[in-house]
């Protein structure tokens, strides 16, 4: 991987990218939507975009506030049981930013529970922008969501990268002229992400480092 000392902005998406809710998203779906017959393989391919969109998907349903709910219920009871940072992301966020990287969120959960698992692992203090799914009018794989973060701190799209573990990450990025990292921890797998053109692919947290062209510090 080449470094590229251009970059200086790095955005973040949250579950499946920084923080690993895995389960906690399958089960929440399993659970709220019992007489529906789902499947590990049935969902991943929609994580990444809006919880309404997914359900909406499942269910065949328009009005689905009520599933919603359900699921949101289930989640927020087990969330603090069954979520937990992917390896070396507090070590690397924390590097990243003391060697003047600067950092943000991009992600399509609700703010609330957003604000909860950053602060949980102490990454909320690290992040000068978090754009959740509430502040925009059209969330990934549109523009918006990453040119709102870039907006609110001031920065370059052109040196800025964009790390996610969905296509509507890597497509977010794209449509706002930012460079795209996948994550090859994503449940997609790296062989699907790659088929959508991404910039960078990321095997370690670590290896934005070497990307970015930063010293590793300890943590």
């Amino acid at each position: 991987m080449k470094p590229n000392p251009a970059i200086r902005t790095v955005l973040f998406d949250l579950d499946g990218t920084i923080i690993d809710t895995n389960q906690l998203i399958i089960d929440s779906f399993m659970n709220a939507m019992t007489d529906i017959p789902l499947t590990r393989e049935t969902i991943i391919p929609h994580m990444g975009t809006t919880l309404q969109n997914q359900l909406r998907v499942f269910s065949g349903l328009e009005d689905v506030r009520e599933l919603e709910q359900a699921y949101r219920k289930y989640n927020l009871a087990h969330h603090d049981s069954m979520v937990k940072p992917f390896p070396h992301v507090q070590e690397v966020v924390k590097a990243l930013h003391a060697s003047g990287i600067r950092l943000g969120i991009v992600t399509t959960k609700i703010r609330p529970t957003t604000m909860k698992v950053l602060e949980m692992f102490d990454l909320s203090r690290y992040m000068e922008a978090i754009v959740t799914v509430t502040d925009v009018h059209h969330p990934k794989p549109h523009a918006e969501p990453v040119l709102t973060a870039l907006e609110k701190m001031g920065a370059d799209p052109a040196s800025a990268l964009m790390v996610g573990d969905s296509p509507a990450d890597i497509q977010s990025a794209q449509n706002a002229g930012v460079r795209a990292a996948a994550v090859a921890w994503s449940l997609k797998g790296e062989a699907t992400l790659s088929g959508y053109g991404p910039d960078y692919m990321l095997h370690d947290m670590r290896d934005l480092y070497e990307l970015t062209g930063t010293e590793r510090r300890e943590a």
